[in-house]
């Protein structure tokens, strides 16, 4: 930096404890910088599948190709619909998913329709679609919103590079097992509750008590 006269560096060390953390712009109100891993995660029924880890900062919408063609190999069909950030709405990304058939989530590339009593109902549906989607998306802010709060996925403690890495994998390992627990126990007591009152029916029909 002295003897190129810059004030910043590619690939600087920002923790002399944790040499592979790199600063990542986020040019949130809060916080300009964020220092920590930058993940790419997928969510279905549910359960969350982490396609990428990375410590250098990169453009999401390059995963979106990755992610549908792992979906494809873990479930032999391509999905109907991807609810995606804006920033996957590329026109490479928008071409690909049509090839497939699949509808990405969020408003066309270009200038809105301008409304008119011919196409009012058309763009009154269509919002009405793109406000499920965004609610359907959510779901995956929430999961890092869980990650952090429940499970100190904003807190790893580990120096080295494999076992940060083995941590946050472990985070979204346990949220994967918590959900398949909670609909086991759901299940468990619906079915507990449904035997009760089969139990109590007959015992009305034969006035035991």
């Amino acid at each position: 930096m002295y003897s190129e006269k810059s004030h910043s560096l590619e690939g600087r060390i920002v923790s002399i404890s944790k040499p592979h953390v790199r600063a990542i712009v986020r040019g949130k109100a809060r916080v300009k910088y964020e220092f920590g891993a930058k993940l790419s995660v997928s969510l279905v029924d549910g359960l969350a599948e982490v396609d990428r880890l990375s410590w250098e900062a990169y453009n999401e919408c390059q995963d979106l190709k990755g992610q549908i063609g792992a979906y494809r190999k873990r479930y032999g069909y391509y999905p109907e619909v991807v609810c995606a950030d804006k920033i996957h709405r590329t026109r490479e990304n928008l071409q690909y998913c049509q090839e497939y058939g699949i509808r990405l989530s969020g408003p066309k590339l270009g200038r809105p329709f301008k409304e008119s009593q011919k196409n009012k109902a058309i763009l009154r549906e269509r919002r009405s679609i793109e406000r499920e989607d965004e609610r359907t998306r959510i779901a995956v802010e929430g999961k890092f919103g869980e990650g952090k709060r429940r499970y100190s996925l904003d807190r790893i403690g580990m120096k080295l590079r494999a076992t940060s890495e083995s941590a946050i994998m472990l985070v979204f390992l346990v949220m994967n097992l918590m959900v398949l627990y909670r609909r086991k126990a759901r299940a468990f007591f619906v079915l507990l509750i449904d035997t009760l009152f089969e139990m109590v029916r007959r015992a009305l029909r034969k006035r035991i008590w």
